[in-house]
C-alpha cells in the first residue's frame, strides 16, 4: 500500500457548466466539510488525492470539455498523482453506461440527484440539517441560490429535463433560511437561479409563487440585490414585476430566454409562444417597470432555419432593442425532439448567423451604453484587475453582463457598494469615476 493512501483525503472539486452546477459542488463541499474531510474547489495547488468532477452534458462543446476533464484526472490517477476520480453531474447522469465502459479508471460515477450516495464513498453522511449551509466558491460578495430543480417543458432542442428530471420547487421557508445563511457570511447580492424561474411553486403550492417568494427574499436584512435569472416567457406571473418594483432591493433586471422571434421557429421549438404573445408581454413589462433590464438569449441554426427566419430575429432585436443578448449555435442532442429532425445547417453557416445576429445587438449595446454618459450609477466592486477596479450596475449579472471599470485613488473592496460618474461607453462595457 502507498504511504500516501493513509493520509487524511482531501478532495478538490472542478465544477463545469452553469451556475446550476456550482450551487451542487458548493452543497457537496459543505457536506464534506461537515463530515471534517478537506475539500477545494478548483485547488491550484494540486496537493489533493480525490478529485470530483462535477460535468456538464448540455450541449457538444460543454460535454468535449466534460469528458476532456475526466480524461485529463484520470491521467493524473495513472502518473500516481490521485488515489481516486469520482464523476458526476449531467453528463454522467446522462451518459453514465456509456461512460463506465469507455472510461474504467473512474471510480465511480453518480447522477445529478446522487449526493448521499456520493458521501457513503467517502465514508461520509449526508446531513439533512446542513440546509443551505454551502460552502461558497464565488467571491463572498455574491452567491447563486437555486429556487427549484429539473424543468416540466418539452422545448425540442433541450435536453435537461433528460438530465434533471421533472420540476421540484424548494419551499420558501427553506429559501429565505439559505439566504439569510449567506448573508451571514457576507453575501450581498443573491442570483434566483431555476430551469424556470416563473413556475416556481406550481407543484407545491399549486400556484406560482414567485411574487410571494420575491418579497419574503427582500425582507432578509442585509440582502442589497436580488436578481432573477431563466424566466420563462409563457404564462408569466406579472405580480412579479410589482414587486419588483415595490421592493428597492430587488434588481430591476429580468433575464428571460426566448430563443427566436419567427413563429415558424418558435413553433418547431415547441417554445409555446407566438412571436405577437411574446410582443406583447414586453411591452407588458416595460409599461409595467420602465427602465427595466431586459436580457434574452437565442438561439441559430436549428434546423429547418431559413435566411428569412434569421433576418425576422434581426427585425426582433431592432424593434425591441434588448439590454443584453447572448446567443447559442444549435447543438443536435440525442433524446431531445429536434432529434429526429434533420441537422441541415453547417457549422460554420450557424456560426456566421450567430455572428450577424450578434452585430445587430452590438450596434444596439452601444448606444445603450452612450445614453449612460454623464449618469451617476451604483456600482457594486467585484474585484481589482491591472491597477483598475471592476464593478457591475444593477442591470448587470456576473460574468454574462457588461462590466464598468472604475477609475479610483480610493482604496476599493469587492463587495463595496460606490456611486459612479460614467464618462466612457464601449459597446459592452462602461467606464466611470467615483463619485465621493
Amino acid at each position: 500500500m502507498k504511504a500516501r493512501t493513509l493520509k487524511k483525503d482531501k478532495v478538490n472539486i472542478i465544477t463545469l457548466g452553469c451556475s446550476k452546477n456550482l450551487v451542487d459542488s458548493e452543497v457537496l463541499s459543505g457536506q464534506l466539510k461537515a463530515n471534517d474531510i478537506d475539500v477545494a474547489h478548483e485547488n491550484q495547488v494540486l496537493d489533493h488525492n480525490v478529485v470530483v468532477v462535477n460535468t456538464c452534458g448540455f450541449i457538444d462543446k460543454a460535454k468535449e470539455e466534460s469528458i476532456q476533464t475526466i480524461l485529463e484526472q484520470v491521467q493524473l490517477k495513472k502518473q500516481g498523482d490521485l488515489d481516486k476520480v469520482y464523476v458526476t453531474g449531467c453528463l454522467s447522469e446522462r451518459y453514465r453506461q456509456d461512460l463506465e465502459s469507455e472510461i474504467p479508471e473512474v471510480d465511480a460515477w453518480f447522477g445529478t440527484m446522487e449526493l448521499p450516495l456520493m458521501l457513503k464513498k467517502f465514508e461520509a453522511d449526508y446531513k439533512a440539517e446542513l440546509l443551505g449551509e454551502r460552502f461558497l466558491s464565488t467571491p463572498q460578495h455574491y452567491a447563486y441560490l437555486k429556487i427549484s430543480e429539473g424543468c416540466n417543458r418539452t422545448c425540442a432542442f433541450c435536453a435537461i429535463p433528460l438530465m434533471r428530471g421533472t420540476h421540484i420547487s424548494r419551499p420558501i421557508e427553506d429559501l429565505v433560511k439559505e439566504a439569510e445563511s449567506l448573508v451571514k457570511k457576507g453575501v450581498k447580492e443573491i442570483m434566483l437561479i431555476a430551469q424556470e424561474l416563473t413556475y416556481y411553486g406550481l407543484d407545491i403550492y399549486k400556484r406560482r409563487a414567485l411574487a410571494e417568494l420575491l418579497d419574503k427574499l427582500a425582507d432578509v436584512q442585509g440582502l442589497e440585490w436580488i436578481r432573477l435569472h431563466y424566466a420563462y416567457p409563457n404564462k408569466f406571473p406579472m405580480e412579479v414585476l410589482e414587486v419588483m418594483k415595490r421592493r428597492p432591493n430587488i434588481c430591476n433586471y429580468l433575464d428571460m430566454p426566448l430563443q427566436h422571434a419567427s413563429d415558424h421557429m418558435l413553433s418547431a421549438m415547441k417554445r409555446q409562444s407566438t412571436r405577437q404573445e411574446m410582443q406583447e408581454l414586453i411591452d407588458k413589462i416595460r409599461e409595467t417597470n420602465p427602465g427595466i433590464c431586459l436580457r434574452t438569449t437565442l438561439i441559430a441554426g436549428f434546423p429547418g432555419e431559413t435566411l428569412e427566419d434569421v433576418e425576422e430575429l434581426k427585425d426582433f432585436l431592432i424593434k425591441n432593442r434588448f439590454d443584453r443578448v447572448g446567443i447559442f449555435q444549435y447543438s443536435h442532442e440525442e433524446n431531445t425532439s429536434a432529434y429526429a429532425l434533420q441537422d441541415n445547417i453547417p457549422a460554420k453557416e450557424k456560426q456566421r448567423r450567430a455572428q450577424e445576429i450578434m452585430e445587430v445587438q452590438q450596434e444596439i449595446s452601444l448606444e445603450k451604453n452612450m445614453e449612460k454618459i454623464g449618469q451617476t450609477l451604483r456600482v457594486l466592486i467585484d474585484k481589482k484587475e491591472a491597477g483598475r477596479y471592476l464593478g457591475r450596475t444593477e442591470f448587470d449579472s456576473v460574468e454574462v453582463d457588461n462590466e464598468v471599470v472604475v477609475q479610483s485613488g480610493k482604496v476599493l473592496n469587492p463587495g463595496d457598494f460606490v456611486m459612479v460618474k460614467i464618462t466612457k461607453a464601449y459597446d459592452y462595457d462602461l467606464e466611470g469615476i467615483l463619485v465621493e
